[in-house]
């Protein structure tokens, strides 16, 4: 009890600082804010913009503070040895904390910087990446260009890859206020990759084009040969995603969108791994031996292992009717590492070696007050696939948690949920066999 009361006292506390070194900010153009007032937005919005005089800068951060009470379990009577839960309890999280940096270089020309200051699995500063957005060509002087660029969205450096829509309601390090929930989905879509894309958007439809690199840094290195995979080549990462967006009536919103992700040869894809500050469930499900906050930092994920092939396509539904938010995806992804062989298939059309998923989430939010500041929400998230290439059963996880959460101000949330997740099929010796956990988890969050 004394902690929770310590946790109430500490998100006053982040209350006041938000509220004091919340300044006037420069005005940058097209640009997703990090407060409340982005909640539903996606794709950084393609406004009307102020006249440009001169570079303007704007600093901005997220800050989380956590409280959780989880319990967790297995399969195994008594867990001893390498198959021994760590034991947890209630307690605070370390603190994560976002800087963020969105720079007005030019009449439709910004840059956007994020740096982590604090995460779970990197607890010095590291940055995130940045990327230029150009919204116009006006300063090359080609009026044919200018016509043009009233529809496209240019994105050029090492970003966060637009595959999907559930990558902007998720959680990132210190930003968690534009997910109304703790964690991210079972399986995660989410990376930072160097490369560009080029959204067009007009009346309601939406298409993008991308091609990056297909891993998380940079590198000139070939690939190291394995002994079932001799290609030393890597291969680009190619990208795309249609839909629809708009209004339909004062309080109708409808979004619909289709994406794919594609890769044939890379030398450590992260498309579903590439998180590098972690989970918000700490340490559930994680042996007792050989662990650490940092080493295990994405307790509650899965990840499919498809780190050298990837095919991933993701659909969204979004819909929003007043205070109801509505809020779905359809996943599925085959791959494989660089290990897993090549093999004829069997009559069936599988064999033991294939690596594949389907995920399926799906958020009822309803936000009220008198600027829908206060909300109730519930999910539920559940991935069946082959994630253990000697075994042709399907293992399976699924969550379903209810949230409820209040924006105090703007700029700063408290949140609270209840979760129970489970696994399913996990093999005798993998310490999920039989496993889940459930139980309550709290959040002060600050973003600006």
């Amino acid at each position: 009890m004394k902690q929770f009361v310590k946790f109430v006292a500490m998100s006053l506390a982040l209350v006041g600082f938000a509220v004091s070194t919340f300044a006037q900010q420069a005005t940058i153009n097209n640009f997703r804010p990090y407060d409340k007032s982005g909640l539903g937005i996606f794709e950084a919005p393609k406004d009307a913009q102020t006249k440009f005089d001169g570079i303007k800068v704007r600093f901005g951060a997220g800050f989380t503070q956590q409280y959780q009470l989880l319990n967790h379990e297995h399969g195994y009577t008594p867990d001893t040895g390498a198959l021994r839960l760590k034991p947890i309890t209630g307690g605070f999280a370390t603190a994560m904390a976002n800087l963020n940096m969105d720079v007005q270089l030019e009449d439709g020309i910004r840059m956007n910087v994020v740096t982590y200051l604090s995460a779970r699995h990197h607890n010095e500063a590291w940055v995130k990446g940045g990327y230029i957005q150009f919204d116009n060509m006006a300063f090359l002087g080609v009026d044919a260009l200018n016509s043009i660029m009233k529809y496209l969205t240019i994105r050029v450096g090492h970003m966060e890859i637009n595959y999907g829509d559930a990558h902007f309601r998720r959680s990132d390090g210190g930003q968690t206020i534009y997910n109304p929930f703790m964690e991210n989905y079972i399986i995660d879509a989410f990376a930072t990759e160097i490369g560009a894309d080029v959204l067009f958007r007009h009346s309601g439809f939406l298409a993008l084009v991308g091609v990056t690199n297909g891993a998380i840094k940079g590198s000139v290195d070939v690939l190291a040969p394995t002994a079932v995979d001799k290609d030393t080549t890597k291969s680009p990462a190619f990208l795309f995603k249609v839909g629809y967006d708009d209004k339909l009536g004062d309080n109708l919103r409808l979004r619909l969108t289709a994406s794919g992700y594609m890769i044939s040869s890379a030398q450590s894809n992260t498309l579903f791994w590439g998180d590098r500050t972690g989970s918000n469930y700490w340490m559930v499900m994680e042996p007792l031996a050989g662990n650490s906050y940092t080493a295990n930092a994405w307790s509650g994920r899965l990840n499919p292992g498809m780190s050298d092939k990837v095919a991933a396509y993701q659909v969204n539904l979004f819909v929003k009717a007043s205070g109801l938010e509505v809020f779905g995806t359809f996943e599925t992804a085959t791959g494989r590492n660089a290990n897993d062989k090549d093999l004829v298939a069997d009559p069936t059309g599988k064999t033991a070696l294939d690596r594949k998923f389907t995920q399926i989430a799906a958020d009822a939010v309803y936000r009220f007050g008198s600027t829908e500041n206060i909300y109730l929400g519930a999910r539920f998230n559940q991935v069946k696939g082959n994630f253990i290439t000697s075994s042709n059963k399907e293992q399976s996880v699924d969550r379903l948690a209810f949230a409820a959460g209040w924006y105090i101000t703007n700029a700063v949330m408290i949140k609270g949920e209840y979760v129970m997740q489970n696994y399913k099929d996990f093999l005798a010796g993998d310490i999920r066999k039989d496993g889940k956990f459930n139980g309550l988890v709290f959040e002060a969050t600050v973003g600006f």
